[in-house]
């Protein structure tokens, strides 16, 4: 079974890695890069397998071999290796940047490692929940990658950071940060986008929020949008709001009230989409984190409500933007 795992790890990654650089060496962003994007794409790939493989169970292996604890506090300095790929190929490196790039997860690391053990959110939890989501809004890492199309890399960097925060020093309970397909997160994550779409579209249309094109996709155009999305905002927003956020305010408020209160975080953490605060876009994303939320806690899978998201923008990016 472990041979299978790793093996659907390795072949799943390195089909990612294939369909998108294929994709990218005939875009726009690809043409921009010119001879940069080979360290553009090595500086991603770095990023995204701790994402993908510790939902094959590369963070338990990592676990057992981190059994010290200063390895345990510099370990996340590694994080920044993909930022030294990318900063030294393009001869863009700057020292304070790179200073924050691998003195951010550290001091993290030492913040929670020296924390009680609890399984209960403590307020070391909400001092780096809220250090990292304001990371992420404030774009405090944009100019790591500073060419136009690469704003999604800050993003998994900081997704690389709470995974290894709440996976190996945490070790929180009940993420279910697992990718191995199971028919049950297809059906919970389905099932939830099926609830959410009466709301998604009738709130959409009565606030002139969402306009119906009537267009068929190409097939290649659908499919990159399935897993651009997948890979750049479902995993690393149900990872924070889902797994993290919502599964700690569940010692502290219980599952009802947790849940209400992370689609609200959530909806608002979209307030900043444009140029004012987008009220519509708001209420929207906090309906869609309820639905996102009920897809988690149904079986604490956090796959099952990476579909339902997924599927939520995907259909919204194709047919109702």
């Amino acid at each position: 079974m472990r041979v299978n795992r790793t093996t659907w790890a390795l072949a799943s990654y390195a089909a990612i890695l294939y369909v998108l650089r294929v994709g990218l060496e005939g875009s726009s962003l690809g043409q921009a890069l010119g001879p940069h994007l080979r360290f553009a794409f090595a500086s991603f790939a770095l990023l995204v397998a701790p994402l993908w493989f510790f939902g094959f169970g590369a963070g338990n292996w990592l676990r057992q071999r981190l059994r010290f604890r200063i390895l345990r506090i510099v370990a996340p300095a590694s994080l920044g290796i993909p930022y030294l790929v990318f900063a030294y190929g393009v001869d863009h490196f700057d020292a304070s940047i790179a200073a924050a790039i691998f003195g951010v997860p550290v001091a993290l690391a030492a913040l929670l490692e020296l924390a009680p053990r609890s399984p209960k959110l403590l307020w070391q939890d909400t001092l780096t929940l809220t250090i990292l989501a304001g990371l992420y809004m404030f774009k405090v890492f944009a100019a790591a990658w500073p060419y136009p199309g690469l704003a999604g890399l800050p993003k998994l960097y900081i997704a690389d950071i709470a995974l290894y925060l709440y996976l190996i020093l945490r070790q929180l309970e009940g993420v279910g940060y697992r990718f191995i397909p199971s028919a049950s997160a297809l059906w919970i994550g389905m099932r939830e986008w099926l609830f959410f779409l009466p709301f998604g579209i009738g709130l959409g249309f009565a606030m002139h929020f969402i306009h119906f094109h009537p267009q068929m996709p190409l097939l290649t155009a659908a499919l990159t949008a399935i897993l651009v999305t997948f890979l750049f905002v479902a995993i690393p927003e149900e990872l924070f709001f889902r797994g993290i956020l919502q599964n700690l305010l569940e010692t502290r408020l219980g599952t009802r009230r947790a849940l209400i209160l992370a689609a609200l975080l959530f909806g608002l953490s979209h307030f900043n989409k444009g140029t004012a605060l987008n009220s519509r876009y708001v209420l929207l994303a906090t309906i869609a984190g309820i639905f996102y939320g009920r897809a988690w806690r149904a079986q604490s899978q956090l796959l099952a409500s990476v579909i339902t998201h997924t599927a939520v923008d995907v259909v919204w990016s194709l047919w109702f933007r």
